[in-house]
């Protein structure tokens, strides 16, 4: 699963790297996102474009918005079929922005938390699905979900499940609203190669989602 992550990257880096014009907000690197936190996703509605959206995936037509708090991972697998997902699948995937994310290892009952990256220490997007729900008062609220899938061989130690991360050269290819061939889709909801990929401990001060600074990445 994925249920804590980093991004260190300003939005004027994020919309550089991803080729995306730069929106009017600015947000502070965060280095605990956890969920109902908001975070930064990259849609396609005509036009690709960097917006704030809640961690914890609400489908348009739920009366309850504190089911999103269930739904933070979609699996990759069962997506396509899931009632609360297989819409969004087809017609609204996004890039989760990240810079990396925490996995914990458990020895001797200890949960020890490990910060997990790409050896470039560029950002890098999760395969997200969006949901626009709208409240009582008429608010309308940005929700996604993070898809996982098996975890490479790096990661299985720790977890059985990682994040999707999008290749950089599929990411225009998952985020095309006019791209609807199931089989298609999945095919691009893959292990990222373990060769790419680090790892190291870290404080397990991370274990707070209060916690928020730039040590929770460095190596302990």
């Amino acid at each position: 699963m994925c249920g804590r992550f980093v991004r260190t990257s300003s939005i004027r880096e994020i919309a550089e790297y991803f080729d995306v014009d730069q929106p009017s907000f600015e947000v502070q690197p965060s280095y605990n996102i956890a969920p109902t936190q908001d975070i930064i996703i990259i849609n396609n509605r005509g036009v690709k474009q960097l917006v704030k959206c809640h961690w914890g995936f609400v489908p348009s037509w739920s009366k309850d918005f504190s089911v999103g708090y269930r739904m933070i991972n979609a699996r990759s697998e069962t997506v396509a079929e899931k009632p609360s997902f297989r819409s969004a699948f087809i017609k609204q995937r996004c890039l989760v922005i990240a810079n990396g994310f925490y996995e914990w290892q458990v020895e001797k009952k200890r949960k020890i938390p490990v910060y997990i990256h790409l050896k470039s220490g560029k950002p890098f997007g999760f395969a997200g699905l969006y949901s626009v729900w709208t409240s009582p008062e008429g608010e309308k609220i940005c929700t996604c979900t993070i898809l996982t899938t098996e975890s490479n061989d790096l990661i299985s130690s720790i977890h059985d499940r990682m994040p999707v991360i999008i290749p950089r050269d599929k990411e225009d290819l998952w985020l095309d609203p006019s791209v609807n061939d199931v089989e298609t889709l999945k095919g691009l909801l893959n292990s990222f190669p373990s060769k790419e990929m680090e790892l190291a401990r870290v404080s397990d001060r991370v274990n707070s989602p209060r916690y928020n600074s730039p040590d929770n990445i460095k190596a302990v």
